[in-house]
């Protein structure tokens, strides 16, 4: 009897089931974290809930690429792939980290740097409210949320609508409008504070940094303390430090040495300044350096325990 071949996706829903096919769901989950974000930036309830939802879409998104290129690829360990595993749902699935590397290495998916880095900061917001609760302010996580709507949109648009047939197009078609509207409202949120925010910055451009919250270059470095103008958050120079240690998008990696003016251990290099260059940056002096020191070698934040 000949070998039966393994059929590489998911069986079609007879008429007693309900019928959710997966792109269809993960644009559900994109409509209810855009809805929850809303326009009150204030209701905590619906920012709990645009992140939970937004985490959920970005993971059914890029697992429905992921299914078209091999259904064995959503397993958390393709190797041990049954076909019985992946029709029941019996199984652990990859992680987005996972996704977003296998959709890189086999299925030739572009997907940038900055990209990784927003669905990762959205991985750690979701699990801090999964888990233990997250506290953050609401024009932090909108700025945050708003660079994964874009790039899902973008997803969406680029990768897997291409592919749809014309009923399913058709049936997610009201609901990407309002995913659309939506991701514009939070880019005109994003440009228009930031617009207003020109004249608290001119002048202050050298001491201005990358805030690690909003991702916005609206942190001002004042010695002691760091506040961003954009999100509202404030900072110590030791907290800053802890950023950088722990690897955070836009220093991770970065060397930290002594500065040659205060002697204290505060130099973050490669610094993405409001001047919009990247160099050497001391977070506890009150002015810029007076020279350029040399990185050292070694002592990477990645290196540090």
């Amino acid at each position: 009897m000949p070998e039966e071949k393994v059929v590489s996706r998911a069986p079609a829903a007879s008429p007693t089931q309900l019928d959710f096919p997966p792109i269809r769901n993960g644009v559900d989950y994109l409509l209810s974290a855009v809805d929850h974000l809303g326009f009150d930036r204030t209701d905590p309830r619906g920012i709990k809930y645009a992140v939970l939802h937004l985490h959920a879409a970005a993971e059914v998104l890029l697992k429905t690429r992921l299914v078209r290129e091999h259904w064995s690829l959503v397993f958390d360990d393709p190797g041990q792939a049954t076909e019985r595993a992946f029709r029941s749902g019996g199984f652990k699935s990859c992680t987005l980290t996972q996704a977003v590397v296998r959709l890189r290495n086999i299925a030739g998916i572009t997907i940038t740097a900055k990209e990784d880095e927003a669905l990762g900061d959205l991985g750690r917001d979701r699990n801090a409210l999964q888990h233990y609760g997250l506290t953050h302010n609401a024009r932090a996580v909108e700025a945050r949320a708003g660079r994964v709507l874009d790039f899902l949109v973008r997803f969406l648009d680029d990768v897997l609508l291409p592919g749809l047939g014309l009923d399913e197009t058709n049936a997610i078609g009201a609901d990407m409008v309002r995913v659309r509207d939506r991701l514009t409202t939070v880019r005109a949120f994003i440009t228009q504070r930031l617009r207003r925010l020109n004249g608290d910055l001119q002048g202050r451009e050298e001491r201005t940094v990358r805030c690690p919250h909003c991702e916005q270059l609206t942190m001002i470095a004042e010695g002691e303390t760091n506040r961003c103008l954009f999100c509202r958050a404030v900072d110590t120079t030791a907290e800053m430090m802890a950023y950088v240690f722990l690897g955070t998008p836009e220093d991770a990696g970065s060397l930290i040495g002594i500065c040659p003016t205060c002697a204290q251990h505060t130099v973050v290099y490669d610094t993405d300044l409001a001047t919009g260059d990247r160099r050497p940056f001391c977070f506890s002096c009150p002015g810029p350096l007076p020279s350029t020191p040399d990185a050292p070698p070694t002592d990477t934040a990645r290196d540090r325990p």
